[in-house]
């Protein structure tokens, strides 16, 4: 799973937002706001990782059980989605 090409993290005012550029901007043109859990599930996906391994690494960066971090990953994944942020 990789983040689509044109969309972009950024920080603005010490919040992290995604927006999109180049031709992503045609579909999605607002922007979206990550906390730091999302920021961080972001840049995970930026380098290309599998659900599991997202699930891994929120277990080993956080202090959370194994359910509540499957369930985080799959609503992020989820919101991705549906944004058409994501690839498979």
């Amino acid at each position: 799973m990789k983040i689509k090409e044109g969309f972009v993290r950024r920080e603005v005012a010490g919040n992290n937002v995604v927006v999109a550029v180049g031709e992503a901007s045609e579909k999605f043109n607002g922007m979206m706001k990550l906390n730091e859990t999302g920021s961080f599930l972001w840049e995970k996906l930026e380098a290309g990782i599998s659900r599991d391994e997202l699930v891994a690494s929120l277990l080993e960066a956080y202090n959370v059980d194994k359910d509540t971090a499957s369930v985080g990953v799959d609503k992020f994944i989820a919101e991705l989605e549906k944004l058409g942020c994501i690839e498979k």
